[in-house]
């Protein structure tokens, strides 16, 4: 049977597996209309049958090319290639080994894989690859990632700019909470590859500063977010603007119905790879959940965030994550908050500090659930445990990436551990389950917890981004009659 879903032991190795294939051929894919829709094919007509909570994924008309073996034999500029082994990339991960010999090929890609499974530059190298030698006039990009956040845009952003940079692509970053203004100078100087948030694209749009008709590869990373977030009539309304005879490429760790509709308009006989989101976690992420009573969560919490090590703690509202954080500091835990109520710059900030060591643990609400990556995070901790087994998987994502080890931790009360039960089963995860107690062997044992020092912290801004910012909120202050003469007296001695 010619699916180019992969097996089990495809899932749960880094190596190669083997798929089905001769010809990627983009002529053997059917024909679009105007819309962008897939003629219908009369074949057999008969999809697998679907994971819980998600659609049926389509069979693939047009038989998958095998997949690499490494990056040696992919087509793609040699400059990528070298660049490859500059960053120490040596291996492709099962999901890049599958989809870039057919993506190279010009051939629509549906990819799922859990997260930090490698998709990024699954579809990033193709894009980059069938992009290199073009130069874009101005505000036309030629290729396009849609992504639902403005963290995800710039780890998109940061994974690829090397890979761009080695073959002449510019890049440029479309998101909100940042100068639109500056955006929209970007693209008007002639821009490459575009990633965007919908909205803000959508606005730039409308603006005349940039236009989609010349883009030939699009991606939709993480589009079940994308949809859940409201963004699904911003998103089709943006790919009805892309040219309809382009290569589409749709990754994300779960595919819900609600993707379906994009699948079906968008996609043209694509390539399918799929992983189950959970078992890429079997041999390289634990599972726990920590029984606790409800008087003694706060204490245990505490004790978690001050072990050795980062850690990312997940709570429901920016208020409880503000208050955490505030108790944590006072506790002698450097902590910082991320959530929806930051501006980008603190969010951009924080997540800096806490990539470089400055802050140990990052206090977040699910704004912090994708679309981050850091090395050496071994441990997430669900304070407030999710009500949607989606979210568990991308919070514990954030661990155990790129093969690396990590654990997921849950508190859970006595309240909450039928729902948690619930959403284990839907998530496809059997948890280590314990009792716990402040101050407890099994708490230290599972989570490297140990006692704040108890003297306070505080978190200060770095020396060398502080003249940035005086001189940005100089430049915003309205100058007084002083400034004003002195400003004029300045500017006709320089005349």
């Amino acid at each position: 049977m010619n699916r180019t879903r992969t097996n089990d032991r495809f899932a749960r190795t880094r190596h190669r597996g083997a798929e089905a294939g001769n010809s990627g051929k983009r002529s053997g894919a059917p024909d679009r209309g105007r819309s962008g829709k897939p003629a219908r094919s009369g074949g057999s007509g008969r999809r697998p049958a679907a994971p819980q909570g998600e659609f049926a994924l389509p069979e693939t008309v047009t038989p998958a090319l095998p997949a690499a073996a490494g990056f040696a034999e992919l087509a793609m500029p040699a400059a990528m290639l070298a660049e490859l082994g500059a960053q120490g990339v040596t291996e492709p991960f099962p999901i890049q080994a599958a989809t870039l010999p057919n993506s190279l090929a010009g051939r629509d890609v549906l990819g799922r894989g859990r997260t930090g499974s490698g998709k990024t530059l699954a579809f990033g190298l193709a894009l980059l690859a069938r992009t290199a030698g073009r130069r874009a006039e101005p505000r036309q990009p030629l290729g396009l990632v849609l992504v639902p956040t403005r963290e995800l845009a710039q780890q998109v952003t940061d994974a690829l700019t090397p890979y761009a940079r080695a073959v002449r692509l510019r890049l440029a970053t479309v998101v909100g909470g940042m100068s639109i203004g500056r955006q929209a100078g970007a693209l008007r100087g002639g821009a490459e590859i575009v990633v965007a948030t919908p909205g803000r694209l959508k606005d730039l749009i409308e603006r005349g500063d940039c236009r989609l008709d010349q883009v030939a590869v699009t991606v939709l990373d993480e589009a079940d977010q994308m949809a859940d977030m409201g963004f699904m009539p911003q998103v089709t309304a943006l790919l009805d603007q892309v040219r309809p005879q382009g290569q589409r490429m749709l990754f994300s760790a779960t595919l819900d119905r609600n993707v379906d509709l994009l699948v079906r308009r968008y996609l043209s006989d694509p390539v399918v790879h799929s992983v189950d989101p959970s078992a890429g976690s079997v041999t390289t992420m634990e599972h726990h959940l920590l029984h606790v009573h409800g008087d003694d969560k706060h204490a245990a919490t505490t004790e978690i965030a001050a072990r050795d090590g980062r850690v990312i703690m997940f709570l429901d509202t920016k208020h409880a994550v503000d208050r955490l954080t505030r108790h944590l500091l006072s506790s002698g835990v450097r902590a910082a908050a991320l959530h929806g109520g930051k501006s980008q710059p603190q969010r951009t900030r924080t997540l800096t500090q806490f990539k470089n060591g400055h802050v140990s643990v990052l206090v977040a609400t699910n704004v912090a659930a994708r679309g981050i990556h850091v090395d050496a995070l071994d441990l997430v901790v669900n304070v407030d445990p999710p009500t949607d087994h989606k979210d568990y998987l991308h919070r514990g994502g954030r661990t155990a990436r790129a093969g690396e080890s990590g654990s997921v931790v849950t508190l859970v009360t006595p309240d909450q551990r039928r729902a948690m039960t619930r959403l284990m089963a839907a998530a496809g995860i059997v948890p280590h389950t314990t009792r716990v107690r402040p101050g407890s062997e099994d708490l230290r044992r599972i989570t490297g917890a140990q006692t704040p020092s108890g003297i306070p912290v505080v978190i200060t801004t770095p020396v060398a981004e502080r003249p940035q910012r005086a001189a940005a909120s100089r430049g915003r202050r309205r100058p007084g009659p002083a400034t004003r003469r002195t400003s004029a007296r300045r500017s006709g001695a320089a005349a």
